[in-house]
């Protein structure tokens, strides 16, 4: 029957008083699929949020990891560069106590931390052959740490926003003194260099039983234990709970600090 004729019907029948069969218009005829009611759309949004809650802090472990392994990754070529610059140089780190004045900045101890100035924005023009000035030589994950906001965490090789930053620390080059201390490594050969730390017996690095034990160049950290650093940096680390070194003999590796969160 055509759709006008059965309108009028069921309009008649309605009159009539007989039943009439009306078809909802939400419902398409053969079974067709429906809508979401607000109360399901609402548990839908629910689920979800408990997904993404379990999942977000997963996703952030695994970009923290990636960026450690990242900076491991640059200390294993910085340590590179090294060797080729000790092979060119007959076995001998440079002494160029005159960087450590006179980049931007000059030497600047801090009254907190570090007491002196491990910063290592000279070594960066010393090995520009074999690793030039750039992302090389800052952690990745320096951007996104508090530790940005102290100066003592990265050094500019030159005035200007556009200048490269420096971010590894060297602490066996930390001073320009003259005499070169027994635990500063101007000038020396690696051994000639172990040898002056066993002589030195300083109780913050202990006596090292070869080059393996002996720290090269690690990210920067501020440990909680010093109580005179603002309360934005007590206890930074780049990598949670610990530092990235680099060691005398070329291996870099990650090592727990209890004393960074």
């Amino acid at each position: 029957m055509p759709q006008e004729p059965r309108r009028a019907k069921a309009t008649a029948d309605r009159f009539r008083g007989r039943p009439v069969r009306v078809r909802r218009e939400g419902r398409r005829q053969g079974g067709g699929s429906r809508a979401f009611s607000l109360v399901e759309l609402l548990v839908t949004l629910a689920v979800l949020s408990v997904l993404a809650a379990l999942l977000l802090p997963a996703l952030g472990r695994a970009k923290a990891q990636a960026r450690r392994v990242d900076c491991l990754n640059r200390l294993r070529q910085m340590g590179l560069a090294w060797m080729i610059h000790l092979d060119d140089h007959e076995n001998r780190f440079p002494d160029r106590r005159d960087l450590k004045t006179g980049l931007p900045g000059g030497w600047k101890p801090w009254t907190d931390w570090p007491r002196s100035d491990p910063r290592s924005g000279w070594a960066a023009v010393v090995l520009s052959n074999q690793l030039p000035p750039g992302p090389l030589w800052l952690c990745p994950a320096w951007f996104r740490s508090p530790q940005r906001r102290h100066p003592a965490s990265a050094q500019p090789l030159a005035g200007g926003p556009e200048a490269p930053l420096i971010g590894y620390w060297m602490w066996r080059f930390d001073r320009p003194d003259d005499p070169i201390p027994l635990d500063n490594f101007w000038g020396k050969t690696p051994e000639g260099a172990v040898a002056d730390l066993r002589r030195a017996d300083n109780p913050f690095i202990s006596r090292p039983a070869g080059p393996v034990e002996v720290e090269l160049v690690v990210d920067s950290y501020f440990p909680a234990t010093v109580s005179s650093l603002p309360d934005e940096v007590r206890g930074a680390a780049l990598h949670r709970g610990g530092r990235n070194r680099l060691f005398l003999d070329g291996h870099a590796a990650f090592e727990r600090d209890a004393r960074l969160k």
